[in-house]
């Protein structure tokens, strides 16, 4: 029999599981109620008469094809790109001496307490500098800046953890620095990558705020979450559409999820062990 403490402690985690769950409940529930019993004043958990109609209209859309196109073009090329930025990063600051060493690591700390609302108004006109408005690379850029400080800093746990005997030994049996890096590093570190590809990836997946103010007038760079204001109308809002379309959007973020899962849960528990 289970003691007590845990008996506890599993329904403690029941519990917390349940209240996390339960708004991805409502959100595919609602995609699947008709727009009568969305709109009633009682609504129940659960539906009677479930309906295809909310996803009908989402798919109905010209543009919602594009809008998920867009969505992929922008998370797969901040997951690729962040990664392999930081991995060398965490090499360099890792692996090599040099001055202002600690200095950049503390700036890298520093970035991630700074607010991304305080600094959207700069990135406008940042990106209206490079000339890089109502593109996709407005939307990529800033992700990947904002990805490298906490991926730097978690890979740099990992490249520490391989001992340096490793690397020695690489080198007298001839291998060169960068077969050392790619043939034998990475594949070290790469739970590591998968644990940040995995933030990288939602993040940038899930953008609303840079989407919103980075894609002026061109609706044919505009990426998922935007088409949620296609349903969303003051006067009268779609909450079938909004949370069929939602449902979609998850649906990759849980498929990647699914994909990497294993490297995650490796990743998140710690680095190599000398």
């Amino acid at each position: 029999m289970r003691r007590p403490g845990r008996l506890l402690a599993d329904g403690v985690a029941l519990c917390v599981a349940v209240v996390v769950a339960f708004p991805l409940y409502w959100m595919v529930l609602g995609a699947f109620r008709p727009a009568g019993e969305i709109e009633s004043t009682a609504p129940r958990p659960w539906t009677s008469s479930p309906t295809l109609d909310s996803f009908r209209r989402v798919f109905g859309q010209q543009e919602f094809g594009r809008y998920f196109a867009n969505s992929v073009v922008v998370a797969v090329s901040v997951v690729i790109a962040s990664a392999f930025i930081a991995f060398l990063a965490a090499v360099a600051v890792t692996r090599f001496r040099f001055r202002f060493r600690t200095t950049l690591l503390v700036m890298f700390l520093v970035a991630q307490m700074v607010p991304v609302e305080a600094l959207t108004i700069p990135m406008f006109f940042l990106m209206r500098d490079l000339g890089q408005l109502n593109t996709l690379g407005s939307l990529i850029l800033p992700h990947i800046a904002f990805s490298l400080p906490f991926a730097i800093w978690m890979l740099r746990g990992f490249v520490k953890a391989v001992p340096e005997s490793l690397e020695e030994a690489a080198y007298l049996d001839g291998a060169s620095r960068a077969r050392f890096l790619w043939r034998i590093l990475f594949p070290l570190v790469l739970p590591g990558l998968v644990a940040t590809s995995v933030f990288s990836f939602i993040s940038a997946w899930n953008d609303f705020l840079f989407a919103k103010s980075f894609i002026v007038s061109d609706i044919s760079q505009s990426t998922l979450p935007m088409a949620l204001l296609v349903f969303y109308k003051p006067d009268d809002p779609d909450w079938g559409g909004v949370m069929a379309a939602s449902t979609v959007m998850t649906i990759p973020v849980l498929v990647f999820f699914v994909l990497v899962q294993r490297r995650l849960v490796s990743g998140l528990g710690g680095a190599v062990k000398d």
